[in-house]
C-alpha cells in the first residue's frame, strides 16, 4: 500500500494545440489505474447476491469474487462507490481487514497468496445507491412506475462505473471468464439480468428470487438490474452458431406494440452476423428488455426505452430518411455486443473502439438491407453532430474517455478507411477477422489501430493520428499553375500522408498528398476539382484569380 496515493492529489494536463485543462484527482488514479493492488489478481468468476427493497430504494448484497493469484501480495483493491458501503469481507471464514480510501477499498489478507492458486474472497454491503438524473448519461438507479402503479426500476452505469451499486474490480481491463447473478424482489416483480434464468424461488416472506447464470466473460458496466412486473414471450433465431434464444420483457401495457417493433431483432442479427461474425453470446443467449430510459448496452441483456418507433426517439440522426427505416435502439445497443461486449476497451480512453464500430454499424446495418448508397449517406448525414471539441481518444490511467466524436466522427473515419482499401472484400474480412482474433478480448486502441493497418495493408499510422488524436479538419489545399495541378494537406498533424478520391473534370484519380506540395502534369487550368464525399476532409483552392 506504498504506492502513489498520497502524492497525487491533483493532477493538471494541458493539451496546447487544444488549448484545454483537465484537473484529476488523486481518486480518479485509483478508478483509473491498473493498481499494484489490482495487477497481482486475475478475476474468474463473481458470484453477486442483491436483496432489493424498492419501499425504501436500499440495496443488500454480496460479491463472492473468485481470483487467479499472478504474484505474491497481501493487498487487494475492490471498489464500491459511496454512498453504498461495505459492511465486512471474509477469506476462508474470517473477516479481514481494510482501510477505504474514497471509494477503493483496500483489503489486508491474512492467507499467504501463493501464484497459480485460486483464491476468493466475499464482500458484504448494503445502502440506497446513486439515483441517475438522466439515465444513461448520468448513471446510476432509475425509478419509475408502469401504468398500474408497480415499481418499474433499472440500472444504467457505463460512465459512473459498475462500483456505483456493488463492489467489483471497477477497471475494464480484467472481465470474469463467468458469472452469477442472484437477485431477490418483492413479488409480483421479476427482475431480468445478464446470461439465462437457471431458477426463479417463490420465497415464503413475500419475495421471488432469480438466479441468472452468465457463461461467457462479462464487462462490469454490462452487468444490469431490471425490476418490473414484465410480461414475457420468446423465439429462436437460427444464426450462424445453431440455434439462439431470444428472449423479450417489457411492461403489459406495451406488449403488442412491441411484439411488432421487437421483429427487428432477428432483421439485426441477419445483417451483423453478416458483417462481423456470430452473435459472440450464443451459450447465454439474447434479451431485450424495456427500461424507463433510453437504452443500454449491457450483454446479453439489452436494455430498450426508444418508444417502440424507428429512429432515435423518432428522429432520424443523419437527415437522410435512411435513419428512419429501423429502430435506433435495437441496433445500436445491439451493435454493441461485438463491439463493447465481446471486444472491450482495455481503458475507457479507448472507448472510441466502442462507440466508433458501433456507430458504423448504423451504417452497415442500412447498407444490409437498403444498397451500399443508402449506408454512405446515412454515416454521412450523421458529420454534422461532430464538434470537433476535444481528441476521440481520452486520457489514459484516468478513467478518461475521449469526446462524443467518438459515435459519429469515428464511424465516419470507418468509412473514409473503407475508401482508401477501395476493396469491399478486404474491408469485409477485416471486420471479420477482428471479431474473431479480439473475440471475449479486452483490447488497446493501438492494437485495433494495427490489426487494421496490417489486415488491410495499409499504413494508416497518420490517418488514425489525425482523426483520433487531433481535433482539426484537414484541408485538401490546391491551386493550378499553369498545366499543373499542385496539392497538399493542410491543417493537419506533421506528415499526413493520407491518399484521397478527387474528380477532375470528369476524370476520377486517387492522389497520395502530405503536408508537402506535390505537383500533377497536364490539367487545365480552368479544371474542376472535386473531392469524394466519402471523405471527412475540407477542400480549398488558392488559385490566383
Amino acid at each position: 500500500m506504498k504506492f502513489y496515493l498520497s502524492i497525487f492529489i491533483t493532477i493538471g494536463i494541458v493539451f496546447p494545440t487544444f488549448a484545454q485543462t483537465y484537473e484529476f484527482s488523486r481518486l480518479d488514479t485509483l478508478r483509473g489505474t491498473i493498481t499494484p493492488e489490482r495487477a497481482w489478481w486475475d478475476l474468474a468468476f463473481y458470484d453477486l447476491n442483491v436483496r432489493f427493497n424498492p419501499k425504501d430504494s436500499t440495496l443488500k448484497g454480496s460479491n463472492q469474487v473468485y481470483y487467479k493469484v499472478l504474484k505474491s501480495a497481501q493487498v487487494l483493491q475492490i471498489d464500491l462507490q459511496r454512498p453504498m458501503q461495505i459492511n465486512r469481507i471474509e477469506q476462508d471464514g474470517r473477516s479481514l481487514t481494510y482501510t477505504q480510501d474514497g471509494d477503493a477499498y483496500f483489503v489486508q489478507l491474512q492467507k499467504s497468496q501463493v501464484p497459480n492458486h485460486q483464491e476468493s474472497l466475499t464482500v458484504y454491503y448494503e445502502g440506497k445507491p446513486h439515483v441517475a438524473r438522466r439515465a444513461p448519461w448520468d448513471g446510476g438507479f432509475v425509478f419509475s412506475k408502469d401504468k398500474a402503479g408497480q415499481p418499474y426500476i433499472a440500472t444504467a452505469c457505463q460512465g459512473l462505473g459498475a462500483s456505483s451499486w456493488w463492489p467489483n474490480k471497477d477497471h475494464p481491463y480484467d472481465e470474469p471468464d463467468s458469472m452469477n447473478i442472484t437477485v431477490t424482489v418483492p413479488q409480483p416483480l421479476m427482475d431480468v439480468s445478464n446470461g439465462r434464468l437457471i431458477k426463479t424461488t417463490e420465497n415464503s416472506d413475500g419475495t421471488r428470487t432469480f438466479q441468472w447464470k452468465v457463461v461467457n466473460p462479462i464487462n462490469n458496466y454490462g452487468v444490469n438490474l431490471n425490476i418490473a412486473n414484465y410480461t414475457h414471450w420468446s423465439e429462436t433465431y437460427q444464426g450462424l452458431k445453431g440455434p439462439l434464444a431470444l428472449n423479450y420483457y417489457v411492461l403489459p401495457e406495451h406488449l403488442e406494440l412491441a411484439k411488432k417493433q421487437f421483429q427487428q431483432v432477428p432483421m439485426m442479427l441477419k445483417a451483423f452476423e453478416y458483417w462481423f461474425g456470430p452473435y459472440p453470446f450464443y451459450e447465454d443467449g439474447y434479451k431485450l428488455v424495456e427500461v424507463p430510459y433510453l437504452g443500454m448496452e449491457h450483454q446479453s441483456s439489452v436494455t430498450y426505452g426508444n418508444g417502440f418507433r424507428n429512429g432515435y426517439l423518432g428522429r432520424d440522426l443523419s437527415t437522410t430518411g435512411w435513419g428512419l427505416k429501423w429502430d435506433f435502439i435495437i441496433v445500436h445497443e445491439s451493435g454493441h455486443e461485438w463491439f463493447a461486449n465481446s471486444i472491450t476497451n482495455y481503458d475507457v480512453a479507448d472507448m472510441w473502439i466502442h462507440e466508433s464500430f458501433t456507430n458504423y454499424s448504423e451504417s452497415l446495418f442500412t447498407e444490409y438491407y437498403f444498397g451500399k448508397e443508402a449506408g454512405a449517406a446515412y454515416v454521412i448525414g450523421c458529420r454534422k453532430l461532430i464538434k470537433n471539441d476535444r481528441p476521440v481518444v481520452g486520457i489514459h490511467n484516468l478513467n478518461y474517455s475521449g469526446s462524443g466524436d467518438m459515435y459519429y466522427k469515428g464511424g465516419n473515419l470507418l468509412h473514409m478507411i473503407r475508401q482508401i482499401v477501395n476493396n469491399d472484400e478486404r474491408w469485409h474480412q477485416m471486420l471479420l477477422g477482428i471479431n474473431k482474433t479480439f473475440y471475449h478480448k479486452t483490447v488497446t486502441g493501438t492494437q485495433v489501430e494495427n490489426f487494421i493497418s496490417q489486415s488491410l495493408n495499409l499504413k494508416l499510422a497518420k490517418v488514425f493520428e489525425q482523426y483520433l488524436h487531433d481535433i482539426r479538419i484537414p484541408v485538401f489545399t490546391y491551386e493550378f499553375k499553369n498545366n499543373e495541378l499542385v496539392y497538399r494537406w493542410e491543417n493537419c498533424v506533421s506528415k499526413f500522408d493520407m491518399p484521397i478520391k478527387v474528380k477532375i473534370d470528369d476524370q476520377e484519380i486517387v492522389l497520395k498528398p502530405t503536408d508537402q506540395w506535390q505537383k500533377l502534369n497536364k490539367i487545365k487550368p480552368n479544371s474542376t476539382v472535386t473531392v469524394d464525399i466519402n471523405y471527412y476532409v475540407n477542400s480549398k483552392n488558392i488559385t490566383k484569380s
